[in-house]
């Protein structure tokens, strides 16, 4: 299940908010304790509680005392957003500054996108 290029608590953390992105676990929905998960993938329960904790300081969880975890009721728009703000930054931005360098401009990019839209679903 986890892959040796990213520390453990880091995955955990991304399968979680994949799960909320994607609506398997919905916002107020309880989440395993961090012993539940730590069984389940047989990891030190250190881990996952630093994944948890993690998510908890993004807003993502949030923790009832004494009765668990839950997805906090604006996780999936927050988690959207940083998702929406790291593809601009990351995947457009850098395939803009390439398309210039090669001629290829911002609106003959629009047009191209325009054009392939009903073909990218």
């Amino acid at each position: 299940m986890f892959d040796e290029g990213t520390p453990i608590y880091r995955q955990i953390a991304d399968q979680i908010k994949a799960e909320i992105l994607n609506g398997s676990l919905e916002p107020g929905g309880k989440v395993m304790s961090t012993n539940q998960y730590a069984a389940f993938y047989r990891i030190n329960p250190a881990t996952a509680q630093k994944a948890f904790r993690d998510l908890v300081d993004e807003g993502v969880l949030y923790k009832q005392r004494g009765l668990g975890m839950y997805v906090a009721d604006d996780a999936r728009e927050r988690l959207a957003a940083d998702f929406r703000e790291r593809f601009f930054d990351e995947v457009l931005r850098p395939l803009i500054h390439e398309a210039r360098q090669v001629g290829i401009s911002v609106p003959d990019i629009i047009r191209y996108l325009e054009a392939q839209e009903g073909t990218l679903r």
